[in-house]
């Protein structure tokens, strides 16, 4: 890797680092338009091509063994266990996924780790300074996600991956990824309405698009689905002599007594989804014979390794807050998951509801934190601690409040959980950033117009539920509500994560025999930016 002398791609500043320095870079190719903008789409697609040419990337693609998938809900926990099984077999994986949470990084890893900083500026300037040189005002430079994607293909053709898995990041047809012309096999993870301003308002619509991954006599796999959705996919893998089949939910006895590394029941759809990509993959690359590995009644011993030690950041993860003062921990915990979609809204909330309670039942969080749990739930009197729940949103406003929150309060209500309090931010991040600089401080003229949205649909919601999520909202959560743009009886919306998140750290030190979990859910953005602020 002697090639990052082409570093020069924009003008050195002695305040940013290098790596600061290419995500300024990066930054400029993020365009300001929706996503539903039509020249996304149809022919602007072909440019693509033009940009591998540019970069000799054809033929290094197609010799690429690639595992391709798309969907609408768990294409990355599909995506990071199909990568955790291969990698346990001893291949050199390489796993592109989006979007990231905290780093840009994220987005590449090898071998199950974030491609260092080293390597990702070598790679950013190799492919950014020669499509700087060949690009013109008729094949314009890529827009962003279509350079990350292109960027991921260099990464993984220099390193010499032995296998490619490739997350599509919007639709499928027209997508950056879809450039590989011949993947070893595909996978279509769960279905469901999310994205309708671009992919559809059918389900029939939707899978129409995300079936254009598949490829000419190319196997592939789905999960079972819909029928309107599944007809959709059996006409089009139809079409094109694709061998569809539908991978059932692994059978939790094949782990042994031990647990997926991802947390949740529904991911063990995923799962199985992940072990038929791989019996496959391994088989069409000569590696394992006849075998089906989905179909037998024990697995492999890589295979249970690589499911029972996935990681992925943003998906039914628990974090305690790192930065409260005070001699017991977990005393304000974040249960964070990134569903934005209203089915995905519902399995957010069956997990929140049955996390909480295994947690309140004197569960430890960590297993290497049991002294600390027993702290938790004994308290210095012995007593249990109360326990308030709630909920920190925020979505984009081409999704509907009307749809997701519902099922969320319906689900954790039918779960025996009652969310006390509602604070909906607007976004931290700024999209038109990457890095350390898309972090903005609290700003005063912030538009909170979407927010005051969200409010008011919840309060609705609230009325309309006159049950348990009625009951007069505790003392704990009265004081000092000046700090949000708006206190209502059941919500209140702050002018930045960072005050809400401050009112929150501050409900905990007045209050100190209470336990406080706050669901952060709506918006994988939302997710990212917690973890930046309480995570030391």
């Amino acid at each position: 890797m002697s090639e990052q002398e082409g570093g020069n791609g924009s003008q050195n500043t002695s305040s940013l680092t290098p790596y600061e320095e290419a995500l300024e870079v990066l930054s400029s190719l993020i365009i300001r338009r929706t996503r539903a903008d039509s020249t996304n789409l149809g022919d602007q697609f072909q440019v693509l091509f033009e940009y591998l040419k540019m970069l000799d990337l054809e033929e290094q693609i197609s010799n690429m063994k690639i595992i391709h998938v798309a969907g609408t809900k768990g294409k990355g926990s599909t995506c990071t266990f199909t990568e955790s099984i291969l990698r346990n077999y001893g291949f050199h994986t390489g796993l592109f996924t989006s979007p990231h949470l905290i780093d840009i990084r994220e987005r590449f890893r090898l071998d199950g780790v974030d491609i260092s900083e080293d390597k990702f500026l070598t790679y950013f300037w190799w492919c950014y300074d020669r499509l700087k040189e060949k690009t013109d005002d008729n094949i314009p430079m890529p827009n962003y996600f279509r350079f990350l994607a292109i960027l991921a293909f260099k990464i993984f053709a220099a390193e010499k991956v032995d296998v490619a898995i490739m997350e599509v990041g919007l639709g499928g047809k027209y997508d950056a990824t879809n450039v590989v012309r011949a993947p070893i096999v595909c996978g279509i993870t769960s279905l469901g309405y999310d994205h309708m301003e671009i992919l559809g308002n059918t389900l029939g619509e939707i899978a129409g698009e995300k079936a254009g991954i598949f490829k000419d006599r190319i196997p592939a796999f789905t999960v079972p689905q819909p029928d309107e959705a599944m007809q959709v996919l059996e006409e089009k893998a139809s079409l094109l002599n694709v061998p569809l089949q539908v991978a059932l939910p692994l059978d939790a006895k094949l782990l042994k007594g031990l647990t997926l590394g991802l947390e949740g029941e529904h991911q063990y759809l995923n799962a199985g989804l992940a072990v038929a990509l791989c019996s496959t993959w391994l088989k069409r690359t000569g590696h394992l014979g006849d075998t089906n590995l989905e179909q037998t009644d024990t697995l492999p011993e890589q295979i249970i390794k690589g499911l029972t030690s996935a990681s992925l950041q943003g998906r039914a993860q628990i974090v305690p807050d790192q930065h409260i003062n005070n001699e017991r921990s977990n005393e304000l915990v974040f249960f964070l998951d990134g569903a934005h979609s209203p089915e995905s809204m519902e399995v957010c909330a069956r997990w929140f509801s049955l996390a909480i309670k295994e947690y309140n039942l004197d569960q430890t969080l960590f297993n290497q934190q049991p002294d600390q749990a027993v702290k938790i739930h004994n308290g210095e009197s012995g007593v249990q601690r109360k326990s308030i729940q709630i909920l920190l949103f925020n979505c984009l406003p081409v999704r509907d409040p009307q749809l997701l929150l519902p099922h969320l309060i319906k689900t954790c209500a039918d779960h025996g959980v009652y969310l006390k309090k509602a604070l909906f931010v607007p976004s931290l991040s700024v999209y038109n950033k990457v890095g350390s600089q898309a972090l903005t401080p609290s700003d005063p003229n912030v538009d909170l117009s979407w927010q005051f949205t969200l409010q008011r649909v919840w309060e609705n919601l609230m009325q309309d539920n006159q049950d348990k999520s009625t009951e007069i909202i505790s003392d704990e959560l009265k004081d000092e509500m000046e700090m949000s743009g708006s206190n209502c009886e059941h919500s209140a919306v702050f002018p930045s994560l960072q005050v809400a998140i401050k009112w929150l750290r501050d409900r905990v030190q007045q209050n100190q025999s209470v336990r406080f979990q706050v669901l952060v859910t709506g918006s994988l953005h939302l997710v990212g930016d917690v973890l930046k602020l309480v995570k030391k």
